[in-house]
């Protein structure tokens, strides 16, 4: 553990000398919790607001944010000279992502505070449900990011080839529109989304209220099978010719 801390201290050091990456990483959901509050959509229902806050943060910090911290360091040929060392491949992955986690999950709590700041206490919320929902939801866009990883030539393409990854789930997870504007069938398709589930755990907990979890709790699990199964299968560790 001492050996990805240290890749991990130096990651984190790489983050906050890239101005963009910070901009992504922070700026973006600091951005976006006033907006939605100012809005109306989410009048009295800091809950709700919490549940986007954390989507967009784990699309911005721990999806976007890694997928150009890898394909940079793919580029750089550091992940490839990580590999000849003594870490082990898992450790390498780990210790790079491990930034992009942390600050998804300090966004997370700042942004909840901001929310109850602006809007409200949070009632009769079911904090570890919403601990899983987060833990889970950050481990399966952290598996997409690294499967993202092979279809991204460039650092500066990543801002292009995450748009896919970044605005479908997004929408059908219904934190920008409700889910009944859309026609019938991607109505049907949205809860099979990545993030929606996520938003669902989250508005559960968040509202204290006795909602189903095991459906939303099993898609998480299979993204995250699925997402690990494509990760080990496409990601690259040397340059792309």
């Amino acid at each position: 553990m001492s050996r990805v801390g240290a890749l991990a201290r130096a990651e984190g050091t790489l983050l906050r000398r890239d101005p963009m990456a910070l901009i992504t990483a922070i700026g973006v959901p600091v951005i976006f919790v006033p907006l939605l509050a100012w809005s109306g959509i989410y009048d009295d229902n800091s809950g709700g607001l919490v549940a986007a806050l954390i989507a967009v943060t784990i699309l911005c910090s721990a999806y976007i944010n890694l997928v150009t911290a890898l394909v940079a360091r793919r580029e750089s040929h550091v992940l490839k000279r990580l590999q000849t060392g003594e870490l082990r491949d898992s450790e390498i992955l780990l210790g790079t992502a491990a930034p992009a986690i942390a600050l998804t999950w300090g966004q997370s709590l700042v942004g909840g505070v901001l929310v109850v700041a602006l809007i409200g206490a949070l009632g009769g919320s079911d904090i570890p449900l919403a601990a899983v929902a987060v833990l889970l939801g950050t481990a399966v866009f952290v598996l997409l990011a690294i499967v993202s990883t092979a279809f991204t030539r460039t650092p500066e393409l990543a801002q292009v080839t995450t748009l896919p990854g970044y605005l479908i789930p997004l929408f059908l997870s219904g934190v920008m529109f409700p889910l009944d504007a859309f026609p019938d069938w991607v109505q049907a398709v949205a809860p099979y989304s990545p993030l929606n589930p996520v938003v669902d755990l989250l508005t559960i907990a968040l509202a204290g209220s006795r909602g189903p979890v095991l459906a939303p709790l099993a898609i998480l699990v299979g993204w995250l099978v699925l997402s690990g199964f494509a990760a080990r299968r496409w990601f690259r560790w040397d340059v792309r010719r």
